[in-house]
């Protein structure tokens, strides 16, 4: 059974969990589409604030820096524990901030806890948690959005096999290590924030990304 976390340890833990929620919480597809001028995003689409809904105001650079930025924010958050904290735990403190960043962009603080879907920055956090399983997953995104030309169902496909590599990875004991429990739980928020966008490609309403023009 793993030790008990020393109270200083425990303070840094809920330091990098509040810096990775606040980190999380920036919403920068909002922020880009306003600094450019392309309108409210959230009164745009599906209001969404994450970059297929930045895609649909037509600015593809906008959308494009989204994704990035938001991928960064989960990347950084996790890193930033990782060199902060002292080896012996930075297996649990890198893992709670990683489910904390993914958290404050579904639920930012600075819009209401109105957020998006945790696409992005769950695949960057993961990619520091566990580089191996964040490029399945985004192998897993790419792959499948781009043979069915429905984004949901590339997100979708990514966070049902991130969950099976890290457990191929590190076992299926939560006691070896805490990071398949934090993959598991990241996977099951960003699941949860798709239950419409599942329900509608189980019925074939789920739109699809327009093919590229030749």
């Amino acid at each position: 059974m793993r030790e008990s976390l020393p109270s200083y340890a425990l303070w840094l833990l809920a330091a990098m969990a509040f810096l990775g929620y606040v980190l999380g919480s920036v919403p920068f597809g909002l922020i880009l589409t306003n600094l450019a001028g392309a309108g409210d995003l959230r009164k745009i689409g599906s209001g969404n604030i994450g970059a297929t809904n930045v895609l649909r105001t037509g600015r593809k650079d906008l959308a494009a820096a989204t994704l990035g930025l938001d991928a960064a924010k989960g990347l950084l958050a996790v890193l930033i524990a990782w060199i902060m904290t002292p080896p012996d735990f930075a297996d649990r403190i890198t893992s709670v901030t990683a489910f904390a960043v993914v958290v404050g962009h579904c639920f930012p603080i600075f819009l209401g806890f109105r957020g998006g879907k945790g696409v992005a920055t769950g695949l960057g956090a993961m990619l520091a948690l566990s580089p191996l399983t964040g490029l399945a997953g985004c192998a897993a995104w790419l792959g499948v959005a781009k043979l069915t030309r429905i984004s949901s169902a590339g997100a979708i496909a990514a966070f049902i096999v991130m969950p099976l590599v890290i457990l191929a990875l590190f076992g299926f004991s939560f006691q070896t290590s805490p990071k398949p429990l934090a993959t598991v739980l990241i996977s099951v928020l960003v699941l949860a924030r798709h239950h419409a966008n599942i329900g509608r490609i189980l019925n074939g309403t789920e739109p699809r990304v327009a093919p590229k023009q030749k």
